[in-house]
This record gives structure tokens, sequence and C-alpha cells, in this order.
């Protein structure tokens, strides 16, 4: 199943109980995230990670985020939970990205940090190695982890890229701003982790299903 080639897409990522992860799969989202960077409230084990899933298998995209692993690390991941993507979230190349993908036989969704015109570059650099690309805000300097920590960027921002290029947003997206954020950028898919918590790594099962509704509504905007 691919979801996005064809449909927008809505990936609920940092998932780590079964019944979080329920709500968002009755709830109709495409994609689940499974966080194994250890620094993150979002973290989950391989044993957890399994479990969860297993839930998902065949009715989303199951996509492990990882942070500046090797091929090594990567395959040992893949080989145990079958996901069906990899979403690097560090200062990987496209060089690194070129040998995860080898490595693994995964497709490889990117995640890069927007704050200024300046950061448009490092889209340019990954496309046509990236299978997506996943436009996020910046992390604060102080940071322990990668990620937007719920803080959104100026969306304006995107109207420099190429009006062709195919890309997922998030940071800082939440029900109440979903449908404007689609509105304005106009992405292929929208990912949501702290905009559906009511504290860091724990997600609300209302919000889960505003928010799906929310972005549902906004990607109706996009049909011509």
């Amino acid at each position: 199943m691919n979801h996005y080639d064809d449909t927008f897409a809505v990936k609920i990522c940092g998932l780590s109980t079964p019944e979080t992860l329920a709500v968002a799969l009755d709830a109709g989202a495409d994609m689940i995230g499974l966080n194994f960077h250890p620094k993150s409230p979002r973290f989950v084990t391989i044993e957890q990670a399994i479990a969860l899933a297993a839930m998902a298998r065949g009715r989303a995209e199951i996509v492990a985020l990882i942070v500046d692993w090797d091929e090594t690390q990567a395959m040992r991941l893949v080989e145990a939970l079958k996901p069906d993507w990899l979403q690097l979230h560090g200062r990987e190349t496209p060089e690194q990205l070129r040998a995860l993908k080898a490595a693994t036989g995964l497709p490889v969704m990117k995640a890069l940090g927007i704050a200024g015109t300046e950061d448009l570059a490092a889209v340019e650099a990954h496309r046509g190695v990236a299978d997506r690309i996943l436009l996020d805000a910046k992390p604060p300097k102080d940071a322990a982890y990668p990620g937007g920590h719920g803080r959104p960027f100026d969306w304006s921002l995107l109207a420099e890229l190429d009006p062709g290029l195919r890309f997922m947003l998030s940071g800082g997206l939440d029900p109440a701003n979903v449908a404007e954020a689609i509105r304005i950028t106009r992405p292929a898919g929208v990912d949501v982790s702290s905009g559906v918590e009511t504290a860091p790594g724990v997600k609300d099962a209302g919000r889960i299903r505003d928010f799906i509704a929310a972005a549902r509504a906004g990607a109706q905007s996009l049909r011509p």
C-alpha cells in the first residue's frame, strides 16, 4: 500500500501505546511513526514497536524514525520490525541516505528543519535521493532531540519551493491550524506528534481524531 503517491497522507508519529495506536488507525491515519531515538519522550523499544507494528500492519504504513544510524543498526531494526519506511531525523547526508536505502531496501523519508530561506537549499540537495521530504521546524539550539518541538515555522517560506515538489509538512501542527497550514503550503501530506498530545509523549485520543478530521478537510481544499 502506498497512500502517498495518489492521495493525501496523514501521519501520526511518536505513538507508543496500543490504545492510542488503535485510535489513530480507527480514525484513518495513513502512516504511523515509531520513534527509536532514546532521548525522545516518544521512544519505544524494539519489543514495544514489534507489538505496535503487528496492530498496524495492513491498515497503515509503518514508519521507523531513527537519528544518525549506520547501515548495520538500520539493518538490525528492519529485520526485526519489517517497517514500510525509514524516517531519518538527524544530520544524514544524501550519501548516507543512498547507503541506508541500498542496505535496507526500504524507501527513506528525510526530515529537514526549516527556519529561514537559507534552509531551502537542503531540500534541493536531498531531492531525488529521499523518497519523501518532510519539512519540519528547526529544533531550539539547546534541544536534546530533533524535531519541531511543537513550534510551527513560517509557512510562507515554502512559496519559494518548486511547485512540483511533493513534500510532507510537520512542525507545530495541531487540530486548530492544520487545515490552514495545508491551504497555505499545499503539501502532499502532514505529520503530527506533539500537536496531538497533552504532555510530551502522552497522546490524546480526542486530539488524534480531531487532527485527522481537520487534515482531511484541509486536503479537500487542494482538490481542483
